[in-house]
C-alpha cells in the first residue's frame, strides 16, 4: 500500500514558522489553531485492501495507557508520550499502517492493509482476522470498552456488471438483503448489511472503478467508517433517554399534584415547600449527569448527516441507500433523545413557575399575618396612650396634693410666728391655682417633646 510508503500532501508540508521581522510576535495558540484542520488526514489507500477499525471509549483510559499499547506493536518500542499530544498518529510498519486518534470520548484504531488472498469477491464470509497483520492478540488488548468494530474490504470492479456484483456482493456479506449507495464523482459502490457478526465486527464492502486514486480510496474508507462510528456514539444516548422516561413520568405527575395543591388551604406551605425542593433537586441531579449525552447525542448526529451529505448518494437498483437507511433508522432514536433532553428543560421550567406560586402564596400569608400584628400593636399602642392619658392625671393630682400639702405645712409655720393666716382657707383658696399650675407645667413638657420629634 502506498500509505506506508509516501505520506499525504498535506503531511509532507512543513509548519510555517512567521518571521519576527515581518509579523507580531504569535499567539501561543496559532500555530495550533491553523494546522487543526489538518489534524486527522484522510489515508492513501491502494486497492485492493482491508481496512479495520476498533473504536473504544477512553474514559479512565491516558493516553499513557495508550502509547504503552501502541509500543507493542513492531518497532515501535521508542515511542514517546509527546508523540501523542496532537491526538493523532499513523505509524508505518511493515507492509501495513495503523492509524490512532484520540477523541473526547473515545479512540479510534485504524489498521490499514493489503487485502488477504481469498477474500475478494466470489467467497462467502471470508475469515478477515485470521490474516490481521497485527500481532496476535494486540487488538483484543486495546485499553478501553468496545463501541465500534468494522472491517472495510475495498476493491477495484468493473461496475458495469451491476446486477452480477450486486449478487456477488450478498454471496460475500451472506445476506439477502443489504444496503448500498453509489458515491459521488468516484462512482463507487459501498454495500453493507450494517450486522455484528460472530467475530463482533460488522463489514463493508466498496467497489471502486479502475484506475480510482489512491487519495480518493483514502477519503471514501473515512467517511464511512465515520457514519458507523459516528451514528453509534449517537445511539448511546438513547438508553439514557429511555431510563430516564418513568422518572419523568413520575416527576411530571408529583408536580401536578403539588400545583392543584396551591389552590386549596388544606395542605400547609412548609409541606408544599418541601416537596418542591426536593422534586427540583431530583430534577436538576437528572439534567445534570445527562445534559452532556444529550448535547453530544445532537452532535454525532449532526456529524452522520454530514458525512452522509458529503457522499453524495446515489441510488443502487433495488437497494436502500445507506443515508436513507440511517435517517430511517436514526432519527426516532434522535427525536426520543431531543424530546427527553426537552422534557428535562420544561420540567425544570415549571417547577420555577410552581415555586414562584407558591413563594407568592407564602408572600400573601405572611402579608395576612403582618397586618394582624401590626393592628394588634395599633390596638396595643392606644390602650397603652389611655393608660398614659389616666396615669398623667393622677400624677397631676399627687402632684397638686403635695404642693398644697407644702403649702399648708407653709402657712401654719406663718400662722406659729403670728401672722393672721388660717392656713386650711388659705390652702384651699390656692388648690385651684396649685391644679392650673401643674396641668399647665405638664402640657410644656409635651409640647417641647413633640417639637423634638
Amino acid at each position: 500500500m502506498n500509505d506506508t510508503q509516501a505520506p499525504s500532501m498535506v503531511e509532507d508540508q512543513p509548519v510555517p514558522v512567521c518571521s519576527a521581522s515581518l509579523l507580531p510576535p504569535d499567539d501561543p495558540q496559532r500555530i495550533a489553531l491553523h494546522n487543526e484542520v489538518h489534524a486527522r488526514p484522510a489515508a492513501r489507500i491502494r486497492l485492493p485492501a482491508l481496512v479495520t477499525l476498533v473504536a473504544v471509549l477512553n474514559d479512565g483510559v491516558s493516553r499513557e495507557d495508550e502509547r504503552a499499547h501502541l509500543c507493542h506493536l513492531p518497532g515501535q518500542q521508542a515511542l514517546s508520550l509527546a508523540e501523542l499530544q496532537d491526538n493523532f498518529l499513523r505509524l508505518r510498519l511493515d507492509g501495513y499502517t495503523v492509524k490512532w486518534e484520540r477523541h473526547t470520548e473515545f479512540t479510534r484504531y485504524s489498521i490499514v492493509q493489503p487485502l488477504p488472498a481469498g477474500a475478494g469477491l466470489g467467497n462467502s464470509m471470508p475469515a478477515l482476522l485470521d490474516h490481521l497483520v497485527t500481532p496476535p492478540g494486540w487488538l483484543g488488548q486495546i485499553p478501553g470498552r468496545t463501541v465500534a468494530a468494522i472491517q472495510l474490504v475495498m476493491l477495484s470492479a468493473d461496475l458495469a456488471a451491476g446486477p452480477v456484483l450486486m449478487e456477488q456482493a450478498k454471496q460475500w456479506l451472506r445476506r439477502r438483503t443489504v444496503v448500498g449507495s453509489q458515491l459521488g464523482s468516484s462512482q463507487a459502490w459501498a454495500i453493507t448489511d450494517l450486522q455484528l457478526n460472530a467475530d463482533g465486527f460488522e463489514r463493508m464492502l466498496v467497489l471502486a472503478p479502475p484506475g480510482t486514486s489512491e487519495a480518493a480510496a483514502g477519503r471514501i474508507a473515512m467517511r464511512l467508517l465515520e457514519v458507523e462510528t459516528y451514528r453509534l456514539m449517537a445511539l448511546r444516548g438513547l438508553p439514557v433517554a429511555k431510563s430516564l422516561a418513568p422518572v419523568l413520568f413520575a416527576a411530571e405527575a408529583e408536580l401536578a399534584d403539588l400545583t392543584a395543591q396551591l389552590e386549596t388551604s388544606s395542605v400547609s406551605e412548609q409541606d408544599l415547600l418541601d416537596r418542591l425542593i426536593g422534586l427540583a433537586a431530583r430534577v436538576e441531579r437528572a439534567t445534570a449527569a445527562h445534559s452532556f449525552r444529550f448535547s453530544a447525542t445532537q452532535a454525532y448526529a449532526d456529524l452522520v448527516s454530514q458525512r452522509i451529505e458529503e457522499l453524495r448518494e446515489l441510488s443502487l437498483p433495488s437497494t436502500q441507500t445507506l443515508g436513507a437507511f440511517m435517517r430511517r433508522r436514526l432519527a426516532p432514536a434522535m427525536a426520543t433523545v431531543a424530546s427527553t433532553a426537552q422534557r428535562l428543560t420544561s420540567l425544570s421550567e415549571r417547577i420555577a413557575r410552581t415555586s414562584a406560586l407558591l413563594r407568592t402564596r407564602v408572600d400573601i400569608a405572611t402579608e395576612g399575618q403582618n397586618q394582624q400584628l401590626l393592628a394588634k400593636l395599633t390596638h396595643g399602642q392606644e390602650l397603652q396612650l389611655r393608660l398614659q392619658s389616666t396615669v398623667e392625671g393622677l400624677s397631676i393630682a399627687a402632684i397638686s396634693y403635695y404642693v398644697v400639702s407644702l403649702l399648708l405645712y407653709g402657712a401654719k409655720a406663718l400662722k406659729g410666728l403670728g401672722l393672721p393666716v388660717q392656713p386650711e382657707l388659705a390652702a384651699g383658696a390656692l388648690v385651684p391655682v396649685v391644679l392650673w399650675g401643674v396641668w399647665r407645667t405638664t402640657r410644656r413638657i409635651h409640647e417641647k417633646l413633640h417639637a423634638g420629634h
